[in-house]
């Protein structure tokens, strides 16, 4: 058995020549050449190994067959952990006799299994490595590029993972980041089984809760605290971002998506922020990324108003017609370029390299109690809001939509500590503010139809009633919600 630990990272294919380059002049990279993988990944119509959290596949590289079979393992940030078993064969179909008898769930079928094994989809893709050695470290970098093929449907591979032969993990981000520096990269959770089962149409097709508060224990330390925070947020950046790519075609949806990538990508920065590690090129960074997510607010708003005809324009005999220009608008902000622009800036993956590291490095120092700790972060977050909602003075709707972001910062310091504190009077606090920033969400979307409507005159002063009304509402709401009592004290 070989334990597998590497780092995968997705690259834009337009990139390779220079990958190619820069790996070629690492100090201490020796190149293995280039070679013609030819992979079938196996499973039973019911995907019993796919149940057992199995992979199998046969490799084929000129007349070597390889069979492997990689069981459960773990992914923490973006390094991939999971053992695997190889074993050379003659044939091109896997044979599951030859593989270690104790890697099997109690009762299997084997003879069942292998009975009814077949070939689910292939990979084929010419690989590039390298040996690298970085102080007392062995990594083998492998550039990947081809295609993955499923039912008669195929999509493109471009992949470069780092594989740990011996020495310390924390190499592969070293070289990782060497490269991230230089060409736009970014983490890639999914890998070349789990594209392949979703390509066939045998994957679960992608979802993520909404979270309302991160799994925090009041026990936890500091660190851990840390580390938890970082864990979670990475992971989810990714599946969201692969559900963005998923859902491109379905512009209501995904807007709602675009606003929580926002959301979780904030959280990481404030997360940095408050424990003393916000270094000022990861700050740089942050803001290169939100700006290229500056249009996520126009987005939702649009969203409300192509999917909530009712609630936004009531039983206006235009409602309809509305709806429809806001859904056309929305389509017009083209997410999948926007997710392509992204992807092809190089913060965009030096960010998440730089979060994976600080992950597995821990955080440095950190006193006291992760309880206090919370409390002050919220009591901060609070702060925050009166300053930017003040008791007694009224809001214009300008000061409304500038107070939007400094709302979101601190619903979102809640959601990190929130589970530290008993759950209804947590509820009972937030539930006033999540309102008021729904509010100013639709009070964006009045403007957005208002600019698309231009000089039609009776809808202006519909939009303007709307408004004022709504202004109206939020402003007892606001006034309110300011004179509770923080659940936290």
């Amino acid at each position: 058995m070989d334990a597998e630990i590497e780092l995968k990272l997705f690259f834009p294919p337009e990139h390779k020549s220079a990958l190619t380059s820069l790996i070629n002049d690492l100090n201490g990279a020796q190149s293995k050449g280039a070679k013609q993988l030819f992979n079938g990944y196996f499973d039973t119509p019911d995907l019993q190994l796919r149940r057992w959290d199995m992979g199998l596949r046969v490799r084929g590289i000129d007349d070597f067959r390889e069979q492997t079979i990689k069981t459960a393992g773990k992914v923490a940030g973006g390094i991939h952990s999971r053992p695997e078993y190889n074993v050379t064969i003659r044939g091109d179909v896997p044979d599951l006799g030859l593989f270690p008898a104790e890697i099997w769930p109690e009762g299997a079928d084997l003879t069942e299994v292998q009975a009814q094994l077949g070939c689910v989809f292939n990979t084929d893709f010419n690989r590039h490595s390298w040996h690298v050695r970085l102080d007392d470290s062995l990594v083998e970098i492998a550039l990947d590029q081809g295609v993955i093929r499923a039912a008669g449907r195929e999509e493109p591979l471009c992949e470069i993972e780092f594989e740990l032969l011996e020495g310390s993990p924390k190499a592969l981000l070293t070289l990782a980041q060497q490269l991230a520096n230089k060409v736009p990269l970014r983490l890639g959770k999914a890998s070349k089984a789990q594209r392949g089962y979703q390509l066939a149409g045998k994957g679960k097709a992608q979802t993520l809760d909404a979270l309302a508060v991160m799994p925090l224990a009041r026990d936890l330390e500091l660190g851990q605290c840390f580390t938890l925070l970082l864990e979670t947020a990475l992971e989810r950046w990714q599946l969201l971002e692969a559900m963005i790519l998923a859902s491109v075609d379905q512009p209501r949806d995904c807007a709602d998506l675009w606003q929580r990538l926002l959301a979780c990508i904030t959280l990481l920065e404030s997360t940095l922020s408050q424990f003393g590690m916000l270094e000022p090129n990861m700050a740089e960074g942050f803001a290169e990324v939100r700006a290229q997510l500056d249009f996520v607010d126009d987005a939702q708003a649009l969203a409300q108003l192509a999917g909530n005809q009712q609630q936004i324009f009531g039983r206006r005999s235009d409602a309809t017609e509305l709806s429809q220009r806001a859904l056309q608008a929305l389509a017009e902000l083209n997410f999948a370029s926007r997710l392509e622009k992204l992807w092809q800036l190089p913060a965009y993956g030096q960010l998440q390299l730089q979060l994976v590291s600080m992950m597995l490095e821990g955080l440095k120092g950190g006193n006291g109690t992760l309880a206090d700790f919370a409390c002050g972060q919220l009591e901060a977050a609070w702060e925050a809001i009166h300053q930017a909602m003040p008791l007694g003075k009224p809001l214009s709707l300008d000061e409304y939509r500038q107070a939007g972001r400094a709302l979101d910062a601190a619903l979102l310091v809640g959601l990190a500590y929130g589970n530290l504190f008993p759950m209804d009077s947590r509820r009972v606090f937030r539930a006033p503010w999540e309102d008021l920033r729904q509010g100013i969400l639709v009070l964006l979307a009045y403007g957005l139809m208002g600019q698309m409507c231009g000089d039609n005159g009776e809808l202006q002063q519909w939009l303007d009633d709307k408004t004022q009304s709504l202004a109206f509402a939020m402003e007892q709401s606001r006034q309110a919600a300011l004179k509770q009592q923080p659940y936290w004290r």
